[in-house]
């Protein structure tokens, strides 16, 4: 049975939100394990500081990577989970080791850009397809991200 059909939503606008789904968990995935990166490799005065707080994002990234897949799976979709496939659809740089705050800081500030791009065409894409349950899933998101970017920039400057 169709679950798209049984939510009440066009199977093909569907099918181009769960490649852009498919594109933000690429990102997601990415950006998480760059995050971990941080949090192993932080070092320096503001060790304290950060490591915690990136332990705190990481850690909701990977809710939101399992909310991102677990939507693909609801709207009828297949969530991508390999590495090979999110080096391809990734936009968000995979880092290299960074031991210093403000460094880590910078690149979080830069895949936050990359990602709310990504979740406002697909809170775009939602609404024109009346997906509520992706816009406010994207919406959250947004919200949620939006505040963050504003706290790192506070915490750089």
């Amino acid at each position: 049975m169709n679950t798209t059909e049984i939510i009440g939503l066009d199977k093909t606008e569907v099918a181009a939100i769960n490649e852009k789904l498919n594109e933000l968990l690429a990102n997601l995935s990415v950006f998480y394990q760059n995050v971990r990166g941080f949090h192993w490799n932080i070092s320096g005065k503001k060790f304290f500081e950060l490591h915690v707080k990136f332990e705190e994002l990481y850690n909701d990234l990977i809710m939101k990577i399992d909310e991102v897949a677990e939507r693909i799976l609801t709207l009828g979709g297949t969530p991508e989970h390999n590495f090979s496939f999110y080096l391809k659809a990734t936009t968000v740089e995979e880092s290299g080791k960074v031991e210093e705050g403000d460094a880590a800081v910078q690149a979080i500030l830069k895949s936050f850009g990359t990602l709310l791009k990504i979740e406002r065409d697909i809170l775009d894409r939602a609404q024109k397809a009346s997906d509520e349950g992706t816009a406010a899933m994207m919406s959250d998101y947004i919200r949620e991200q939006e505040k963050l970017v504003w706290m790192y920039t506070a915490f750089l400057n």
